[in-house]
């Protein structure tokens, strides 16, 4: 059989994607990259979206989808393919091997699929690394959740590499032992620790205080969601907060064709213009969309 994958995400390696090639490859069929004007030599066609915003009008009717950018979160892939090891050859640029200790996660926020999708925190064996990974990206949702987290040392110390966190971790549950293990093993050249305040009336600047006095604040980046069940009030509130303790905020728009949202996560993520030049200043600023947005949309 001869196998197409829809890249619908080329910035980023889609390990759905790699566990079908890996299957496909393993049962002898051929895999390669979808193109349009092979499409009728082709047996079947995966895509898999991880963002709902992402422009699925090219993806061919008789292709098999699925992610979290389609409707149905619910839908998984086969068993034969959800076992395989990862095919990194399909990514030949990559240098991250993508791990997971646990899926799921033992919080049930009304904005996060991953519940829904993956159930409760439940321990999980990693799968294969990438032979030409630098960092091993830990994927798990809540990783300090897992009550097992400590047994990925020895995963770690086997493999030898630096690691980072791609989906951040829980700052609500930090404690001290959790920064010696982020000490150990993270690096700054392979990104920060990202830690969330999402709900502004969650005073979480105790745990954010905390976490700062033992990491270095410049390793910290705190993601800031908007426009789900905050104020712009609040939205500044946190951003500000966060800029007093030291800590670089990220914002994460919830609707991005919201002009104030988009306006906002362009001033706070642009940090040049964050320290220096205030919201107020920066609103009312009318040189155009890429300095600021005109007062009559604010």
């Amino acid at each position: 059989m001869k196998i197409a994958l829809y890249n619908i995400e080329p910035k980023i390696d889609n390990v759905a994607l790699m566990r079908i090639a890996s299957y496909h490859k393993s049962i002898g069929d051929e895999v390669e990259w979808y193109i349009d004007f092979n499409r009728d030599r082709y047996d079947k066609v995966y895509c898999s979206s991880l963002f709902d915003y992402t422009d699925k009008s090219g993806v061919p009717k008789n292709a098999i989808c699925g992610g979290t950018g389609f409707d149905d979160i619910g839908k998984k892939l086969p068993d034969e393919i959800e076992c395989c090891n990862l095919d990194y050859s399909i990514y030949p640029d990559c240098e991250k091997s993508y791990v997971w200790f646990s899926r799921g996660c033992v919080r049930n926020c009304p904005f996060c699929v991953v519940r829904e999708k993956e159930g409760y925190m439940h321990r999980v064996d990693p799968y294969n690394l990438n032979p030409n990974g630098k960092v091993i990206d830990i994927m798990d949702n809540n990783f300090f959740a897992n009550p097992n987290w400590k047994d990925a040392e020895k995963y770690l110390e086997q493999w030898g590499l630096p690691i980072s966190f791609r989906s951040g971790i829980d700052v609500r549950l930090f404690d001290p032992s959790h920064a010696e293990f982020i000490r150990k093993y993270i690096k700054k050249t392979y990104g920060s620790v990202h830690i969330a305040w999402d709900n502004p009336r969650e005073d979480l600047i105790p745990q954010i205080k905390l976490i700062s006095k033992h990491l270095r604040k410049y390793y910290i980046t705190c993601y800031i969601l908007i426009g789900y069940w905050s104020s712009p009030e609040e939205d500044l509130m946190r951003a500000m907060k966060l800029k007093e303790i030291g800590i670089q905020p990220f914002v994460m728009p919830f609707n991005k064709k919201d002009e104030y949202q988009r306006a906002f996560a362009r001033w706070v993520n642009s940090p040049r213009i964050f320290k220096t030049v205030s919201w107020e200043g920066y609103k009312y600023n009318k040189k155009g969309d890429n300095s600021g947005i005109n007062k009559r949309v604010i």
